[in-house]
């Protein structure tokens, strides 16, 4: 079924809002990177700002109070939001990504109507899959969800999860039975109040990059949650739309890898024509010059990937294209951002120049979201499904 809604923004609109994001990006977000980094958080008056600004419901619905933005426009945005520190993305890119994308997917109207109105309003979210064994595995999660009369209990603990110290909402995976069964139907997708009874979060992991973008364990003790929380409705289809959500977020990783990489490499021109060596900017040396080249082929390269995945993606699934790209984009990234501590010599590994930073940023787009290596897996199975199909 294609996505993008019959009220989504028109070009010129989007064109207006994204000329204001650049300038608010601009002139508001890069300049407040110093904090973002001291704190390890975004600034209160920020995220107001982005609330504001409608920034948490960009994938929401007219209906639902949000601006009902079509993938292409959507990944678009993303892009632009890839290029200040990530905090500011990933605290809202899981509501406007796979949260929303899921209740779109698989929420009944009930559902929609109530999650996708908090989403939009700027409840932050979360997405709990990932589990302390379990990862690029989802179906072996063990987090368990036990019936209780019309309702569940839910027990287990998420690992990694984005937004889970800021989180009011979530969606979260669970077993709604211990035996595996076909096309993981033995899982469930659970919408909770993250402020319910039972539910704790550990404390914020450190990590090697992207300050501000706060992960931490989720761990769930008994915690009663009533029938109509499971996505759906119905055992045995919430896991279908958690992972048709994963496009989204895949394409999400891929658009702010992307952002980032032109990122440094306006950077890293920049320092090629202030430094001077022997006389002349380093930039005018053919071997800075093919480390600028490579990376601007390479952004190119994505920024075409992205906008034919989003096509695709709105005129149904294109698992593999959205797989492709986040691959593509994010390896690139890493090339990009090394490539530019390179033209930075001895000074790229200071913290006082930013490219030491951006290198350290860039470094998990690589392994959320899918790793790189599982989406090799999803292009190659995809592939052999279509050959044994078309063969």
């Amino acid at each position: 079924m294609p996505d993008t809604p019959a009220d989504a923004m028109d070009e010129e609109t989007f064109e207006a809002f994204l000329d204001q994001l650049r300038r608010y990006v601009r002139e508001r977000l890069i300049p407040a990177e110093p904090q973002v980094i001291a704190d390890n958080r975004v600034p209160d008056e920020i995220l107001a700002e982005m609330r504001d600004m409608g920034l948490f419901a960009l994938t929401t619905p007219a209906e639902h109070g949000g601006a009902g933005l079509g993938i292409s426009q959507y990944i678009r945005t993303i892009r632009e939001l890839g290029k200040p520190a990530p905090a500011f993305r990933a605290v809202m890119s899981i509501n406007t990504g796979m949260f929303t994308t899921a209740l779109k997917k698989g929420g009944t109207a009930e559902q929609q109507a109530e999650w996708m109105a908090r989403s939009a309003n700027g409840e932050i979210a979360c997405f709990g899959l990932t589990e302390p064994d379990s990862g690029s595995d989802a179906a072996g999660l063990k987090t368990r969800a036990t019936r209780d009369g019309n309702g569940y209990v839910l027990n287990g603990t998420k690992r990694y999860i984005t937004n889970a110290p800021l989180a009011k909402i979530g969606l979260i995976m669970a077993r709604t039975n211990a035996e595996p069964l076909p096309k993981n139907a033995h899982i469930g997708a659970f919408l909770i109040d993250m402020t319910a009874p039972g539910v704790s979060i550990g404390s914020p992991d450190k990590k090697m990059g992207q300050s501000g973008a706060l992960i931490a364990d989720v761990i769930l003790e008994d915690v009663r949650v009533p029938g109509d929380a499971l996505l759906g409705g119905e055992e045995g289809k919430g896991f279908l739309a958690a992972m048709q959500a994963l496009d989204s977020g895949r394409l999400s990783v891929g658009a702010a890898a992307l952002g980032l990489a032109e990122r440094a490499l306006e950077t890293g021109l920049r320092y090629a024509m202030e430094r001077k060596a022997f006389g002349e900017p380093i930039a005018q040396f053919q071997l800075i010059q093919a480390m600028l080249a490579d990376s601007r082929a390479e952004i190119y390269a994505a920024e075409c990937m992205m906008l034919d995945a989003c096509r695709r993606a709105e005129r149904g699934r294109a698992s593999l294209e959205c797989s492709a790209f986040k691959m593509f984009s994010t390896e690139m990234c890493g090339r990009v951002v090394d490539r530019v501590v390179q033209i930075h010599g001895g000074a790229g590994y200071l913290a006082e120049y930013e490219a030491e930073r951006l290198f350290r940023d860039a470094r998990i787009y690589r392994i959320y979201e899918g790793t790189t290596q599982i989406q090799q897996l999803v292009i190659a199975k995809q592939m052999i499904r279509d050959f044994q199909a078309n063969g």
